[in-house]
């Protein structure tokens, strides 16, 4: 029962982070291993638990979806679901030993990569004001980059997006977050098909937590209209930073 109890409430809490701002695999990926669950076994079913939130958000900014200059949405799905592929590859070729050894560096990565996400996307946004037009090769060759990311570990995946999308010249939020949303459950999905191929999810965490992760999304957009936005933020981060510390010493 602790164990459940646990499970449901750091899905509840992702679910409820992803709708505000983004880290709920922060929670749902250190809840699993403190439950037992190997640690690749874990990454894959956390992914499954949040799957309906991207999907949920996709369907949300359906009328925004704008591909971003050089690429059209047909080049921007196929790679999506090439790297989300190639990433859950990866993920079922890696150890539980070996993602071990990975997952603080990961997760520190993805802590910092939100903390300092307002600055990345300014410093993209800049870059592109910097003139010139966005080449096909690399803006296929980025997003690429950030599918395989994703479909490998899914934390800080939304920050990465929306600093890539800005680097290649979009400009409008909605349009942004919109291809965001898309192209993680895009990413998201094909990385679920793979995992579940390789007998990588535990289903009854997975659909429990999903349940969970989509109420607490509901709750965390009502509750967003409440609090400070650098609240959430730092929150957010901190959680991060006391999940990787926990996982530096376990090592």
């Amino acid at each position: 029962m602790f164990d459940l109890s646990l499970l449901l409430v750091a899905a509840f809490v992702a679910g409820a982070l992803n709708a505000v701002a983004g880290g709920g695999s922060f929670l749902t990926l250190p809840a699993l291993v403190f439950t037992g669950v190997p640690p690749v076994v874990a990454n894959a079913t956390g992914t499954v638990a949040l799957l309906p939130g991207y999907a949920a958000g996709a369907w949300g900014f359906r009328e925004d979806m704008q591909a971003p200059p050089g690429l059209s949405l047909r080049a921007v799905i196929g790679l999506s679901l090439i790297g989300g592929s190639a990433g859950a590859a990866l993920l079922l070729i890696t150890s539980d030993a070996a993602f071990n050894k990975i997952v603080p560096w990961l997760l520190l990565a993805a802590t910092a990569l939100f903390a300092f996400g307002p600055q990345l996307r300014q410093w993209a946004g800049a870059a592109t004001h910097g003139g010139g037009s966005t080449s096909p090769l690399k803006a296929g060759a980025g997003v690429l980059a950030v599918a395989i990311y994703g479909g490998y570990f899914n934390g800080g995946l939304g920050i990465l997006l929306l600093a890539l999308f800005g680097l290649l010249g979009q400009t409008q939020l909605n349009a942004m977050n919109g291809m965001k949303n898309l192209v993680s459950a895009l990413l998201t999905a094909i990385a679920v098909l793979i995992y579940a191929a390789g007998g990588k999810v535990f289903w009854y965490q997975a659909l429990v937590m999903m349940v969970a992760a989509t109420a607490g999304g509901y709750g965390g957009a009502r509750l967003a209209r409440r609090l400070p936005p650098a609240v959430l933020r730092w929150g957010i981060v901190a959680t991060g930073l006391v999940m990787t510390a926990l996982f530096f010493w376990k090592q």
